[in-house]
């Protein structure tokens, strides 16, 4: 079975676990408890707390083959050069991002003994460790204002996963992967009522909505329209803000899409924790 957690999903950290888990199910009989073998994505949690996070969820840093990176923003790589120094993970970035990294003061020093570029335009190739699974991951570059920022396609047993967090606006191509997807992780990061009468400076308001900065909930809601087909069994909304959203509101949001579309009944609807563990979810 495929599972996923959020660690944590804001400006605050972010950091998520995909990952593939047997059933435990031998001839009827409930067999010795298995391991979770997965992927990172994004390095936003210290070690301490991800170490903490994965054993509440029988896991831990033996279980992770690889981190992805999604960009070079702090939430998302704050404790990435830890990562590489202390447990020497594999870590999968698109080149301009890998550049990126190897001359960010918080990565420069301990990155470039981990970096792997992942090819452009490629379904790549990282095995899960213990098990005889591989994931397929391939990259497509959304507008956000980082160095480069990527969402990911993520193929695990025949599980179609999907992330786009950190994107000021969709586009074809994200489509296109969003349409295809089993499990989708989507930004939903402000209620433009709350921005606008918010007390953020007029620059930074414009920074947020501006197309290169981050997706409304109007915006995700829009998105769900175009995108849901039958085989859309999970949404998860990401990345909300804590200055100018609630999950309340990004939740009936995302809801009100879904049921104009005829799809609520059909998927599993959640909006992830920004400061906590997400439960890990069996998609």
């Amino acid at each position: 079975m495929i599972r996923f957690m959020s660690f944590s999903s804001g400006s605050c950290g972010n950091s998520y676990f995909l990952a593939w888990q047997p059933d435990g199910i031998e001839d009827g009989f409930l067999s010795t408890p298995s391991r979770p073998s997965g992927i990172l994505i994004d390095a936003g949690v210290s070690l301490r707390r991800l170490k903490r996070e994965l054993g509440n969820a029988g896991a831990g840093f033996s279980d992770i083959s690889a981190v992805l990176v999604s960009h070079d923003h702090m939430d998302h790589i704050r404790f990435l050069g830890s990562y590489c120094k202390r447990l020497a993970f594999p870590v999968y970035s698109s080149a301009t991002v890998a550049g990126a990294l190897r001359n960010h003061p918080f990565t420069s020093q301990y990155f470039p003994s981990c970096g792997r570029v992942m090819e452009e335009g490629e379904w790549n190739r990282i095995p899960l460790v213990g098990i005889p699974v591989v994931a397929e991951v391939r990259y497509f570059v959304v507008p956000h204002d980082a160095t480069q920022t990527v969402g990911f396609a993520i193929m695990i047993d025949g599980h179609r996963f999907v992330i786009i967090t950190d994107c000021g606006r969709m586009t074809e191509e994200a489509v296109e992967y969003a349409s295809k997807a089993d499990t989708l992780v989507i930004e939903s990061n402000y209620d433009a009522e709350m921005l606008r009468n918010g007390p953020y400076t007029e620059d930074l308001k414009k920074r947020i909505c501006g197309g290169h900065g981050h997706m409304s909930n109007d915006e995700c809601a829009q998105t769900l329209k175009t995108v849901w087909h039958p085989g859309l069994k999970n949404i998860f909304l990401c990345h909300l803000s804590e200055n100018n959203n609630t999950p309340e509101l990004a939740f009936a949001s995302a809801s009100a899409a879904l049921e104009a579309v005829g799809a609520l009944k059909e998927v599993n609807l959640h909006a992830l924790p920004r400061t906590y563990p997400s439960p890990f979810y069996v998609l």
